[in-house]
C-alpha cells in the first residue's frame, strides 16, 4: 500500500469527501481547524499523482492532488500523526491523502512513512 502524503514538515495531508475537483466545501470556521494547503505545490520523490490548484471562495489558491483539495489538521500536533483520518465532521468524512490519491484505511496503531509532498 502506498504511504500517506505529508507536508515537507512531516504533517499528514487530508482530503474532504464533499469537495469537488474545483471547489472546497471547507470554508470559514472549518478552514480554521482544517487549514487549506496553499498552492501551487511541488511533489517530492515517488509522488506520481497530478498536482494542481483551485481558487477558493475567499480568492486564495489551494493545492490539489489528483482532484482533491488538500488540507492539514489542527489536531495533528506532531509530524506523522493522522488524528483526522476518517473523522466525520464539518459535513463529511476526512481522509488521509495516499500517494495513489485514494482514501487511506481507517486509523491503526501503526504509522506509515509516505512519499513526501513539497509544501
Amino acid at each position: 500500500m502506498a504511504g500517506t502524503g505529508r507536508t515537507r514538515q512531516g504533517f499528514t495531508l487530508y482530503w474532504f469527501a464533499p469537495d469537488t475537483s474545483t471547489t472546497s466545501k471547507c470554508n470559514g470556521s472549518c478552514a480554521t481547524f482544517w487549514p487549506p494547503v496553499k498552492g501551487p505545490a511541488t511533489a517530492g520523490a515517488g509522488v506520481t499523482g497530478t498536482l494542481a490548484t483551485i481558487t477558493r471562495a475567499d480568492g486564495s489558491t489551494q493545492a490539489t492532488y489528483d482532484g482533491h483539495p488538500l488540507y492539514t489538521y489542527k489536531g495533528d500536533t506532531a509530524p506523522g500523526q493522522d488524528k483526522g483520518n476518517n473523522l466525520n465532521i464539518e459535513g463529511g468524512v476526512w481522509h488521509d491523502v495516499t500517494a495513489s490519491g485514494g482514501a487511506a484505511p481507517a486509523p491503526s496503531t501503526s504509522t506509515s512513512s509516505g512519499g513526501g509532498y513539497g509544501y
